[in-house]
């Protein structure tokens, strides 16, 4: 997990340590999600430049059931790791691959679907609004 600490501007919020470092994927616990499909949470916390930052990546197996749509009340980016995801934002619909990105900006309601033969992994850096909560 990412390593807290406390700011004198706030006391009780967690700061992720501005310490250079690497977080090894084969030491975060893995997560099974309700549609088949599992996640790593690497944690987050404030940076000390005043921004809430939150870290995961996830997998969803091919031919298996996405998350449901949802609206996020922050901002999110997406690097696909591997595999076909179809990207549904708003009424539009984007095909993805490997070394896309996509900016998920406040508000919109989006889900991300594997359409392809293998497991599509995806790495999910989320931003400001409710990552605090």
């Amino acid at each position: 997990m990412l390593e807290t600490g406390q700011t004198a501007s706030s006391p009780h919020a967690p700061t992720i340590t501005p310490v250079s470092r690497v977080f090894h994927l084969s030491e975060i616990p893995l997560r099974k999600t309700a549609n088949g499909g599992v996640s790593w949470d690497f944690g987050g916390g404030q940076l000390t430049t005043g921004e809430w930052v939150r870290v995961h990546e996830s997998a969803q197996m091919a031919g298996g059931q996405p998350s449901p749509a949802h609206t996020i009340d922050h901002t999110e980016l997406i690097c696909i790791l591997e595999g076909e995801i179809e990207f549904l934002h708003n009424g539009t619909v984007d095909h993805c691959v490997l070394g896309d990105i996509l900016l998920v900006a406040k508000g919109t309601n989006h889900q991300l679907k594997n359409v392809g033969t293998t497991t599509a992994r995806y790495f999910v850096l989320a931003i400001g609004g409710d990552v605090h909560v």
